[in-house]
């Protein structure tokens, strides 16, 4: 256990580094859920005033999906490093020190982790500034929540990267993947706008549930069965995301 912990974070303090080169990337990679919240968040105001639980608050009900948001992409884009990393030899090299393979996958998932909760804390910030209220205890958890959803994304990514080794068959699978979970997960629009058929289908989009426990979390009530099933499903996909992740890492023709 001990090996384990300190191969992690070897492999983490240098991906860190090799973000620490270049941290223009974190700013970029919120940039996309700031502009939803500046933009897109006025023209919700009217319709927010409709939805119980938000006091009409457009940001409170904004900022939740955006967290999740920001989970998804920003943690799906993580592979296309590693593509890079195989294709210089350096995932190559690392395999072959004593390090344990988990590590090689965990120390990454650390380095994810950590520019994920950096980007997450701007965008709460931003929201209190614009007039977002929410508990704080219930922010944490959300917050908690997007880590086990980003985890989940960067795992499975770092996983599709090494088994596809090419950004051109990767960045379409992407986008195939994440148009109908952006437009199916309620991220900036309720499913309960939509019709009956559509409601019915986004009942089997996991990241749906993620989505309405943490808009439950930011509302100060955590005994709702939205945190329950939304803790239970990023809980699910970050153990099978982890397994996948790990089983690709120690695949000698990964």
């Amino acid at each position: 256990m001990n090996s384990f912990v300190r191969d992690s974070l070897i492999v983490f303090r240098r991906q860190l580094r090799m973000n620490l080169r270049n941290p223009a990337w974190v700013l970029i990679g919120v940039m996309q859920p700031v502009l939803y919240l500046l933009l897109f968040g006025p023209l919700l105001k009217p319709v927010v005033r409709t939805f119980p639980g938000f006091d009409g608050n457009e940001f409170t009900f904004l900022v939740p999906g955006l967290l999740v948001q920001l989970g998804l992409f920003g943690a799906f884009f993580a592979g296309f490093g590693l593509i890079a990393e195989w294709r210089e030899g350096v995932v190559e090299a690392e395999r072959v020190t004593p390090a344990s393979r988990t590590a090689l996958l965990c120390g990454r998932l650390l380095r994810d982790l950590a520019q994920l909760l950096v980007q997450a804390l701007i965008l709460v910030a931003l929201g209190y500034v614009m007039g977002m209220r929410g508990s704080a205890g219930g922010i944490a958890v959300g917050i908690v929540l997007t880590l086990l959803i980003g985890g989940a994304c960067a795992a499975a990514s770092n996983a599709l990267a090494l088994t596809t080794k090419s950004e051109d068959v990767m960045a379409p699978l992407i986008n195939m993947i994440m148009m109908p979970v952006l437009l199916l997960s309620g991220i900036l629009l309720p499913m309960t706008l939509g019709p009956a058929w559509l409601q019915t289908t986004s009942d089997f989009m996991p990241f749906r549930w993620i989505v309405d426990g943490v808009r439950d979390a930011f509302t100060g009530d955590l005994g709702t069965s939205g945190v329950l099933w939304g803790t239970t499903w990023a809980a699910v996909l970050f153990a099978v995301a982890l397994w996948w992740g790990t089983a690709v890492f120690r695949r000698d023709d990964a």
